[in-house]
């Protein structure tokens, strides 16, 4: 099924262009998530995702094509992020909580923008569109079904981890020109409105992101 895994043992983050990340991950049965195996993958990627950090985490990130992923958005990330900044792309912590087997059954039609990155392509970031709210139906840790209605950063998170399942990048869905390392970001991007990002990026920007 995978390899064997210690439990709360940092695992690997691999980077963009291992062709895992391009898979179209396969679902777990109730059997496997109640596994040893897999209740110590979730703890593993659980550590990986704080020591990254980040707020989310999916198991192709760590070499393994399943439909499973971590999130966990604590407050002390938010220490540092202007209140502003906040409440604009309604960011507000999140519990952790792992999704198995997602599906996104509604999503809004309402989009919002804002510069995203991800752990397996470090150093980089882009504007990338998403849906502001979406419904999302998951088998959890437990294996039990639920459902979870999410808007603002959270509905962002799970949105870019479910991508992760289907082989999908956020690189696949951002405006091209907006795409920046780390540092230039910082330099001339950071704290800007979106409005101001998007015409640093040149005046004939438009939604170019894939479906």
């Amino acid at each position: 099924m995978c390899a064997r895994i210690e439990i709360g043992v940092e695992l690997e983050i691999v980077k963009t262009g291992n062709p895992v990340l391009r898979q179209q991950a396969r679902p777990l049965t109730p059997t496997e998530i109640a596994s040893q195996e897999i209740q110590k993958l979730i703890e593993s990627m659980r550590k990986t995702m704080h020591d990254a950090p980040g707020v989310g985490l999916a198991a192709p990130q760590v070499g393994l094509s399943l439909q499973l992923a971590v999130i966990e958005d604590r407050e002390e990330y938010h220490k540092e992020v202007p209140a502003e900044q906040l409440r604009e792309r309604e960011r507000r912590p999140v519990a952790f909580h792992a999704i198995i087997n997602p599906r996104i059954t509604e999503m809004s039609g309402d989009t919002v923008e804002f510069f995203e990155g991800c752990l397996s392509l470090p150093g980089f970031s882009a504007l990338v569109p998403r849906a502001r709210t979406v419904r999302v139906e998951f088998l959890n840790e437990r294996g039990m079904k639920e459902t979870l209605e999410a808007s603002g950063w959270h509905a962002r998170i799970l949105q870019h981890e479910i991508d992760h399942l289907r082989g999908t990048l956020y690189i696949d869905r951002m405006h091209p020109r907006t795409f920046t390392s780390l540092d230039n970001w910082n330099q001339f991007w950071k704290g800007k409105p979106i409005s101001e990002s998007k015409t640093l990026a040149g005046s004939t920007l438009h939604s170019e992101h894939s479906a």
